[in-house]
């Protein structure tokens, strides 16, 4: 990856658009989400929904050259470390496997120094690199499905909105005041950040094919997460010994990695940027979902889903019998 500046790379245009959205600027929405003071902007084409401060600066995401590695969080981690869980219990999952949207998901109009700072930092990193993003493909290289290997991770609609409200108003970015029902209509109308949702999953599902990418389901996780770990080894290339899937499978159980200080974040209480109630690391449950819905409300999501996935082949599971 070259440093942002590289005149190399500055001739390499997002031909992407973002303008405002002016139902975001309205009282009754900052209300609601009190993190976005200056409302929301939405790409066209596309229309992916994102702080202003991204807008502005999408552009250096786009110009980051990926070097011939994988993009994602813990699970690759491990697999790409001889399985060192203690260094992975000592090291914040932030610093082994960067999270690139962070310096642009906050209200600021301009990239503070410290942002600056950590994407300058990126380049520096040795390789193999590990970085995890929300972005839809065609806001990131253009050579990223040639250079790098992805794992790209789905999980269905109805539990993504549960654990999204959760996210929302837990990270005083967001900083969400609204009720479930209020935000499931925020999602499905395309008024949030990272939204709108279909697309971004369809246009990933249309490379699943792609040699360099791996598309799997967070329930096949929960369903039978050492089974996925081999499939995410073998995708990179990597022979782990059944004594060390035996370790990763462990180290990834949900009832351990919520205790886990190196990725539950509860640091961010502490720094401020988390609301007091609520953890980053919640259920991962699937299927919670029905413990939230109104059947009503679970009735016009069924219709949003069934809307937006005809003529796809594209297929989610939204309860299991048994999970890990």
């Amino acid at each position: 990856m070259s440093r942002f500046n590289d005149e190399k790379f500055k001739q390499l245009q997002l031909k992407v658009k973002f303008n405002a959205i002016p139902k975001t600027r309205l009282k009754k929405f900052n209300q609601h989400f009190n993190g976005y003071k200056n409302g929301l902007v939405r790409s066209e084409p596309g229309k992916f929904v994102m702080t202003p401060l991204y807008g502005s600066h999408a552009e250096k995401l786009y110009r980051m050259k990926p070097r011939s590695t994988t993009w994602t969080s813990e699970l690759l981690w491990l697999v790409m470390n001889n399985c060192d869980t203690e260094k992975a219990v000592a090291t914040p999952l932030f610093a082994r496997t960067p999270f690139i949207d962070v310096p642009f998901l906050n209200a600021d109009t301009e990239l503070s120094p410290e942002s600056r700072q950590m994407l300058n930092s990126f380049d520096k990193m040795p390789s193999p690199r590990i970085f995890k993003t929300h972005l839809p493909f065609y806001l990131l290289h253009p050579e990223l499905l040639d250079t790098s290997k992805v794992l790209y991770v789905a999980r269905n609609p109805k539990d993504a909105i549960v654990s999204f409200y959760h996210h929302h108003k837990l990270i005083k970015a967001h900083d969400y005041k609204g009720d479930l029902e209020e935000f499931a209509q925020y999602f499905m109308d395309d008024e949030i950040v990272y939204s709108p949702f279909f697309p971004h999953l369809l246009d990933a599902w249309s490379k699943r094919n792609h040699p360099n990418l791996h598309f799997m389901f967070f329930e096949d996780m929960k369903k039978d997460l050492r089974g996925e770990i081999v499939k995410v080894a073998a995708f990179l290339n990597q022979t782990p010994s059944d004594e060390q899937l035996d370790k990763i499978t462990e180290h990834l159980r949900f009832d351990n990695f919520e205790k886990n200080e190196s990725v539950n974040n509860e640091i961010g209480k502490k720094l401020g940027w988390m609301n007091p109630d609520g953890k980053f690391i919640r259920k991962g449950k699937t299927g919670d979902w029905k413990n939230h819905f109104s059947p009503e409300l679970n009735n016009r999501i069924d219709e949003w889903i069934e809307k937006n996935l005809a003529g796809s082949d594209l297929k989610f599971v939204t309860e299991l019998e048994h999970q890990d």
